[in-house]
């Protein structure tokens, strides 16, 4: 796979990688800011903005574009996360002028009309009226809150009913006029397309954005150590819990021995030692996993338990103390190499489709690894030693200091007892 890096005549930069084997282009980029960016008290505002990218675009109202994409038989998507606005397109080569023509209409000229707004809006509030009711979304939303406080990861990306209730069209327009610019954008495209016709594509849509972003800056979060405990009250047969602590940055030394580590831990689906020990050992929990989250201001390592209520308790004990022993002795040598194995052999998954190579090449980007990183990624992963890891183990995980969100309605022997949703 050749990458290559295509320079505009207008100056923008993209990842491109040509393969002319169907006659398909896939578009993946991003812009800086996401949800972090959302003004206080308008939290949702980035959600809202990704879900009205597609109501509306220049002189075509939202019914006239999305038949217009039909028509082209084109797929547009736009999503907010913390750190990033997202979007994707994928169009036939044949289309692909008029496609990009759209997109930059979208970009460029969105209209954020009254009745589209009104529309997405009451989508957009039922759906957090669902997530109300969804015990693995409140923890998560649990969890931020207490793990970054008063920092925009502490509030909710999709926002609340509140908040959602009061924003307006001009916060939309606000939003993407702040985010919507060109030096902080990066772009992957692969497919039927060659390195001078994308730069020509590449100003036609980005072109007439803003050079300079106004984005508001944002600290970097050091999320507290534990321990905290906070039980929700859910009447539901089963409880949900979220545990984690600070986690190790992207660009840290450490990174890729806890990715490694992390893969044992929970990351490895049935060769975890924690769906090991929680589930196949003890039966006390269908799912159990962990994850760690390097967002550019703060990362985390967060794991997820669900079990029957009167197995709250015990789960987390058992999580705990698994948690402890990895930490004082360590991963061993097989498990080690195990999950080098599965890690380096599976990377290639990664890559096996236009719309997944194109992710990759995006994030890739976004982290700030490198072109070569695609090459260097397995050999780093196998480089990581028994005593690089333990000591990544010794100096990450802290059993004894996790903060954990438990939603349902927990009694068992353990000390686990509703104690009431939070004031």
């Amino acid at each position: 796979m050749k990458i290559q890096e295509v320079t505009s005549p207008g100056g923008i930069k993209a990842w491109l990688v040509e393969s002319h084997a169907n006659p398909l282009v896939t578009l993946r980029f991003a812009f800086f800011g996401g949800a972090a960016q959302d003004p206080l008290g308008k939290d949702g505002v980035s959600y809202f903005v990704s879900s009205m990218m597609d109501e509306g675009a220049g002189d075509l109202d939202a019914s006239a574009f999305q038949e217009r994409q039909e028509e082209l038989a084109m797929r547009m998507d736009f999503d907010a996360n913390r750190d990033v606005m997202l979007g994707k397109v994928q169009t036939l080569t044949e289309n692909k002028d008029e496609v990009f023509g759209l997109l930059q209409l979208v970009l460029s000229n969105p209209r954020f009309d009254e009745d589209a707004l009104e529309r997405v809006r009451a989508q957009v509030l039922a759906g957090l009226k669902f997530d109300e009711n969804d015990p693995g979304t409140v923890a998560a939303l649990a969890w931020d809150r207490l793990a970054f406080r008063d920092h925009p990861y502490g509030r909710p990306v999709k926002g609340t009913m509140e908040t959602v209730a009061a924003i307006s069209s001009a916060d939309l327009r606000d939003y993407a006029r702040r985010v919507f610019a060109r030096d902080k954008l990066v772009v992957a495209v692969v497919g039927d397309i060659d390195a001078e016709e994308l730069g020509t594509l590449l100003d036609k849509v980005f072109g007439d954005l803003p050079a300079k972003s106004d984005l508001t800056a944002v600290a970097d979060a050091n999320p507290p150590l534990g321990p905290t405990r906070e039980v929700i009250v859910m009447d539901v047969p089963q409880s949900v819990a979220q545990f984690g602590h600070r986690g190790v940055a992207r660009h840290h030394q450490d990174f890729i021995p806890a990715y490694v580590l992390n893969y044992i831990i929970g990351g490895g689906g049935f060769s975890s030692r924690l769906m090991e020990e929680v589930r196949e050992k003890r039966g006390l929990a269908y799912s159990v996993y962990s994850n760690l989250y390097p967002y550019q201001h703060g990362a985390v390592f967060i794991g997820h338990v669900a079990t029957r209520n009167e197995a709250v308790g015990q789960s987390l004990q058992v999580i705990e103390d698994e948690l402890k022993r990895l930490a004082e002795g360590g991963p061993s040598a097989e498990e080690l190499e195990s999950a080098k194995s599965y890690l380096t052999g599976a990377y290639a998954l990664r890559f096996e489709s236009s719309a997944s190579i194109a992710t990759q090449l995006l994030w890739i980007q976004i982290e700030n690894l490198g072109m070569d990183y695609i090459s260097r990624r397995n050999e780093m992963v196998e480089a990581v030693t028994l005593n690089d890891i333990k000591q990544v183990a010794k100096r990450l995980l802290a059993a004894d200091r996790l903060i954990t969100t438990i939603v349902g309605n927990p009694v068992d022997p353990a000390g686990v007892t509703p104690v009431g949703a939070p004031g």
